[in-house]
């Protein structure tokens, strides 16, 4: 996430369905031109990077 130096990572409210390791997590970070979704148990690892755009299209199909 090439725009934002320390982004704000927040953890999804639909992680840990009833599991009993509270570490699977999936956790997603918003900056100006990129969304980053990482797990949490490899926060080292490149997140996948989406544009704003490709983000929105995403959750509203979820819902």
């Amino acid at each position: 996430m090439a725009d934002a130096a320390l982004p704000t990572w927040r953890k999804s409210s639909f992680s840990d369905g009833g599991s009993e390791d509270q570490s699977d997590c999936v956790e997603v970070a918003i900056t100006t031109n990129t969304v980053g979704v990482r797990d949490s148990k490899t926060p080292t690892t490149p997140p996948l990077t989406f544009t704003p755009a490709a983000w929105s299209q995403f959750l509203n199909k979820m819902r």
